[in-house]
């Protein structure tokens, strides 16, 4: 007889309504973002199966045995080729000594297989839901990466050596570096003295020309005696700041489109305290990107600007835009917006990465909680739940590094803004997480109502560019690119290398080692067809998208000033908002 467990999240179906509500209170509060009951779980589900589970384990101990042998042949001088090895990416077992000798390559190849193992049993857990499954597997993903051999001193050969060659004096560093991350509270991924803002980073030369209590908007210097009449707004995301698209003159994608004659403006959002905790998207587009897009055009003279939304400043981007197309009918005049560009951005929420794990709605109930009593959602919490997708770049090997290594970190710009980070209000992030990432409402037409207006996409019909990144893990690329689904208007698409920072902050170089596919793309193409018309290049998107705005940013005039009468310049940029630390920010 199968076990109710087979049920479609059946874990609880064969208790009777009152255990089950108990045993589900119970998991909520001790348990609350599902780190340990998903794999109990699908421990639970396996011993309900056990003809399938001899099976496994059967294959298992053969595996285990074939292993064994090995490692004895080794000791006794064999030389083997490996039965499993790291992944390429992996730099954890860099060392020579994980290859070249015995004992710790059979230490290696132990720890690599039964962490694989037992991850790929859980994710073939019979009866289970998908969903419970991958979160399972993830979390026992990040439990085995903690348990490596490569974290414990005494199961690194490399630290072991370090300590040897420096008479000690990695070790006592690394106890340094230790009690100074514990008194700041934080683990550093770079040296988070080495920069200032304003001094080292965001350091292109502008004017705050206007703020109200959520943001500042920056209106930068022009670097050429003429400039493209339609200015050129971009929306930044408040999940992080402003200047990761100012960050070195080198890098700054601001600095660039004005040294190619664009009239550039920029959101610079405020750093929310407890009490915004009641601010919501509403406010994002009515206080925030349209007074942007509104200064832009009142400051300029121009009757158009265009956009650009990097992640969630292109979901809102798209939400205004949605709202625009509906307002400018009803008032009889035109789009402000005649064109526009997302950047990583995300519309449809159905696979929006390995972020899902962390939300669902038990998950929700509890952050909504947290968050409402806080105010806001702290960015130590964000900035955790993104470095536990990569944990092992962004926490155990900046660990190993700094305390069994004893080395200081380095400084890195990028590392450094990721350090700097930012709060989130409390309802506009429970609303986010809520229709966007559980509901995906934003892909149906009339499911939202934002400032009064129901949204739909498919009103939207200003000709977009649209950037995605082919290793992000935030954004996955394909469901990036759902969008093309969802709007009628013409569309260029660009696939660029690298993840959700660096295949966007990608200036041109000649050195440069990225690549990038671009092409038209129709509402009808799939993936495959527009992959297969696209064109491949090297280096940089940013000279593609640069001749795409010239056709459409209208005739040359001469530079304007970054100031006037009617908007004053109240600070240099970057501005005061951008200087707001957070709990266990930069310092």
């Amino acid at each position: 007889m199968k076990s109710p467990l087979l049920q479609r999240n059946g874990f609880w179906q064969h208790l009777s309504d009152a255990r089950r509500h108990f045993a589900q209170t119970t998991e909520a509060v001790v348990d609350p973002i599902g780190v340990v009951m998903p794999i109990v779980r699908s421990w639970q589900a396996w011993l309900n199966h056990p003809a399938e589970l001899m099976t496994t384990g059967a294959q298992m101990m053969s595996d285990w045995t074939q292993l064994s042998a090995n490692a004895w042949s080794r000791v006794n001088g064999a030389r083997l080729s490996p039965d499993i090895e790291p992944d390429w990416f992996d730099q954890r077992f860099a060392c020579p000594a994980w290859k070249e000798e015995a004992g710790w390559a059979s230490l290696l190849e132990h720890y690599l297989y039964w962490s694989r193992a037992y991850e790929r049993m859980i994710e073939e857990t019979p009866g289970m839901d998908h969903a419970e499954r991958r979160k399972a597997a993830f979390w026992f993903k990040k439990y085995a990466n903690a348990m490596a051999p490569t974290n414990q001193f005494w199961l690194n050969p490399e630290a072991m050596r370090r300590a040897v060659e420096t008479q000690g004096q990695s070790l006592q560093q690394g106890l340094a570096h230790l009690q100074t991350d514990m008194q700041d509270r934080r683990l550093p991924l770079t040296d988070m003295t080495a920069y200032k803002v304003g001094k080292d980073l965001a350091i292109t030369p502008g004017a705050v020309v206007y703020r109200n209590a959520l943001l500042e908007v920056l209106h930068y210097q022009p670097t050429t005696q003429r400039q493209r009449s339609m200015p050129v707004v971009i929306i930044t995301p408040w999940i992080n700041k402003f200047y990761i698209m100012d960050l070195t003159p080198q890098q700054s994608m601001v600095k660039h489109l004005l040294d190619d004659g664009f009239d550039v403006y920029l959101t610079s959002w405020k750093n929310p305290t407890a009490d915004m905790g009641s601010t919501t998207m509403d406010d994002y587009l009515s206080r925030g990107i349209d007074v942007a897009i509104d200064t832009a055009l009142q400051l300029s003279g121009a009757q158009e600007a265009h956009a650009v939304g990097y992640c969630i400043g292109g979901a809102a981007l798209t939400m205004w835009l949605a709202i625009e197309n509906v307002r400018a009918k009803a008032e009889s005049r035109a789009v402000r917006v005649p064109h526009w560009t997302t950047l990583a951005t995300l519309v449809d929420y159905h696979y929006p990465g390995h972020i899902e794990i962390f939300i669902d709605p038990a998950s929700v109930d509890y952050l909504a909680g947290v968050v409402r009593r806080a105010g806001y959602l702290d960015g130590k919490s964000m900035s955790a739940a993104f470095r536990l997708l990569r944990s092992n770049s962004l926490i155990w090997d900046v660990v190993v590094r700094r305390y069994l290594y004893g080395e200081a970190t380095k400084p890195n710009e990028v590392l450094y803004w990721n350090m700097d980070s930012t709060r989130l209000p409390a309802e506009m992030y429970i609303w986010y997480l809520t229709s966007l990432y559980l509901k995906n409402q934003l892909i149906v037409p009339n499911a939202l109502s934002l400032c009064g207006t129901s949204i739909d996409l498919g009103k939207i019909t200003q000709p977009l560019y649209l950037v995605a990144a082919e290793d992000d893990h935030i954004a996955p690329w394909r469901s990036v690119a759902h969008i093309n689904h969802l709007l009628p208007a013409s569309k260029r698409a660009v696939l660029s290398s690298s993840g959700h920072i660096m295949g966007i902050i990608n200036p041109p170089r000649p050195d440069s080692r990225r690549s990038y596919r671009v092409g038209n793309v129709q509402i009808t193409d799939t993936l495959e067809i527009w992959e297969a018309r696209s064109t491949k290049c090297s280096g940089s998107w940013w000279p593609d998208w640069f001749a795409w705005l010239h056709e459409r940013t209208g005739k040359w005039a001469a530079a304007r000033p970054v100031s006037s009468a009617q908007f004053p310049t109240l600070s240099a940029a970057p501005g005061t908002y951008v200087r707001e630390m957070s709990e266990h920010s930069a310092a």
